[in-house]
């Protein structure tokens, strides 16, 4: 199996499990996320539809898993935003 090469830092965001404080989350349409509980699996993606506490999330393919689209609970996803999250994605080197 071909190891993907991502044109940013996956492996810097911080881990966060749905139990924590921090994945209390208002999420909306258009926000940039990650699966908290390992963000490597899924990579960074689009909130395309909000339902109740669930999510359609758009990853584009940007994990290592390849996975497109999904859907999650609220507390699984975590906003690069909301962390201020997005200078640990910029690929160093």
């Amino acid at each position: 199996m071909e190891i993907k090469r991502l044109p940013y830092r996956i492996d810097r965001l911080p881990v966060i499990l749905p139990f924590h404080r921090r994945a209390d989350n208002d999420l909306n349409s258009g926000d940039l996320v990650y699966y908290g509980p390992c963000p490597e699996f899924y990579g960074i993606g689009e909130v395309l539809k909000v339902v109740d506490h669930f999510c359609i999330v758009d990853f584009r393919g940007t994990g290592k898993y390849g996975i497109h689209k999904d859907a999650f609970e609220s507390k699984y996803l975590i906003p690069i935003h909301k962390l201020n999250l997005s200078h640990l994605l910029k690929n160093i080197g």
